[in-house]
């Protein structure tokens, strides 16, 4: 059996940088027709903004990872949007009044594009009955229902657990749920947009079919538009899990079987001003050390010294901290979750994977 069933990553995740020029910008080179696009301003304090293909791509279809608005409550059609994805890319356009979230002239930004499978299906498994977008071979689904306000189910399609489920109210001013198996198998919950510490969700954890939800207005508003974004892990592509700093210049080394991409951490045991969700990728800093995050849950412009106590090196077999802190995912005996998508996996003769440390 091979080590991974995804040779190359790009395939499925990908990071596309690109520079604004005020108007319509059709950027190429994702390598894939993208369902999921989160853009974001390296250089201005513009939120982040993301785009699927069930909601469709336009203007006033944006949602905020870094606040609780509703969907097109931060008017994208006057701000900039993504208008369009094609085979390789998709299409940055400014909106009627300026270009802020999307396509500012002569402002560099980065886009993180996910492939699911177009604009969807219908999924009947469920209690309520969903259209789920979803690529199986990449653990990757987009599902959205309409929420009855009770405890329910929605089918996700991905055929196994999934690790990781992001949902968004898109009617009303909610917080972005993001619950998570990884930390203890029970199905424990953040905010997005936020920095708390853990919590318990009272949801069931998911199956290998079903998103099970919780009555209240962020996971199942009544008669809301909901969605939601599942990740499950696959060897070789993408790993979910949960580490533990140890403060020092030679800090903690997270073993993901693959050079990482892309890594998103968040202290879990903490609530304090540095408990944020730190987003690391190697196409803004394709050198170590990795200094340039942003940081999921505000509108911050990309950090060019790791001032915030976040500094990592992308390794050909994991990632590892480098700072040493007494605040952040830095600090001695502070525990982290953390989502990494691969650049390349690490395998050796016949695709058996290199462990070595």
């Amino acid at each position: 059996m091979a080590y991974t069933t995804i040779n190359k990553s790009t395939d499925y995740f990908n990071t596309k940088l690109y520079t604004g020029n005020g108007g319509t910008l059709v950027n190429t080179g994702v390598g894939f027709q993208p369902d999921l696009v989160w853009v974001k301003s390296r250089t201005q304090a513009n939120s982040h903004v993301w785009f699927d293909a069930i909601r469709t791509f336009a203007g006033g279809k944006e949602i905020q990872s870094n606040n609780t608005g509703a969907e097109g409550s931060s008017d994208s059609a006057g701000y900039g949007y993504i208008s369009a994805v094609s085979s390789d890319g998709f299409t940055a356009q400014a909106g009627t009044t300026a270009g802020d979230y999307t396509n500012v002239s002569s402002q560099n930004y980065v886009s993180w594009n996910w492939k699911a499978n177009g604009t969807g299906s219908s999924n009947t498994a469920g209690s309520i009955n969903s259209t789920v977008s979803v690529n199986t071979t990449s653990g990757f689904s987009i599902v959205k229902w309409t929420g009855n306000g009770g405890t329910a189910s929605v089918g996700h399609g991905l055929g196994v657990k999934p690790n990781i489920v992001i949902k968004k109210n898109l009617a009303a001013s909610t917080n972005w749920i993001f619950s998570t198996t990884i930390i203890d198998g029970s199905n424990d919950f953040f905010y997005l947009n936020s920095t708390n510490a853990k919590g318990d969700s009272g949801e069931t954890a998911p199956t290998a079919s079903l998103i099970n939800l919780y009555a209240n207005s962020e996971n199942n508003g009544n008669g809301n538009g909901m969605i939601a974004y599942c990740f499950a892990e696959k060897q070789g592509y993408s790993k979910f899990g949960r580490f533990t700093a140890n403060g020092s210049t030679n800090n903690t080394f997270v073993y993901t079987g693959f050079k990482p991409a892309f890594v998103m951490m968040k202290c879990d045991n903490v609530t304090d001003g540095w408990s944020k969700w730190y987003m690391f990728d190697t196409a803004r800093s394709p050198e170590n050390m990795n200094v340039k995050e942003l940081e999921a849950n505000t509108n911050s412009v990309e950090s060019g010294n790791g001032a915030d106590y976040a500094q990592i090196d992308m390794l050909s077999n994991g990632f590892k901290l480098r700072n040493g802190s007494s605040w952040g995912p830095a600090s001695s005996g502070n525990t982290n979750i953390y989502m990494a998508f691969a650049e390349a996996p690490l395998v050796g003769t016949n695709n058996v994977p290199c462990t070595a440390r």
